[in-house]
């Protein structure tokens, strides 16, 4: 089922969203990776408050590249989510609803998913130049000491993705494999 949303998403949202629907994000999301990721626990760590709202927040595990002239961001494929396993867990429990990337997630992130009534999306790995068309604009928030690894504030529309895990803990690369064994 294809759906529509506009940002910030929250739990009344995601309670809609099955694993397999096409979502279409619109609004405000935010880019962290896994020094980005290191950064906020560390934050954390010593009391302090996060650098964004972290309350209903949708993070991308984004790999940007520099903007070509006129554009707000250059290629912004997704990156590799498992790297950020370590982190989400503890994220979610503090309010984020929603993360984005590619690739399989522990359990610990699926029961983190299922807990906060969360969300797992996939961005289409390799289709970093058509994703960069949904980003109208682009914001350093903090560490741009990282270079691509700091975190962005972008606003998107349309931007394309895939629910993975949904809020109950259903796994669309889980029920996709089966699906696929059963027919082959």
């Amino acid at each position: 089922m294809d759906q529509h949303i506009n940002m910030p998403i929250t739990a009344e949202i995601t309670k809609n969203l099955h694993a397999g629907d096409y979502v279409y994000l619109t609004g405000t999301i935010y880019v962290a990776r896994d020094a980005a990721h290191k950064r906020l626990m560390e934050v954390l760590e010593k009391g302090e408050e996060l650098p964004f709202p972290i309350k209903d927040a949708a993070i991308y595990y984004m790999g940007p590249s520099p903007a070509r002239e006129g554009r707000p961001i250059g290629s912004a494929g997704p990156t590799t989510a498992s790297r950020m396993d370590k982190y989400a867990p503890r994220l979610l429990d503090l309010g984020q609803k929603a993360m984005i990337g590619k690739g399989k997630r522990t359990q610990e992130v699926i029961d983190a998913v299922v807990r906060n009534q969360a969300v797992y999306f996939a961005a289409v790995g390799g289709a970093g130049a058509l994703l960069s068309k949904c980003i109208k604009k682009s914001a350093l928030v903090c560490y741009e000491d990282l270079g691509a690894e700091a975190i962005l504030k972008l606003e998107v529309e349309d931007f394309p993705t895939i629910v993975v895990i949904d809020q109950k803990g259903n796994n669309l690369y889980e029920t996709a494999i089966k699906e696929y064994a059963e027919k082959a």
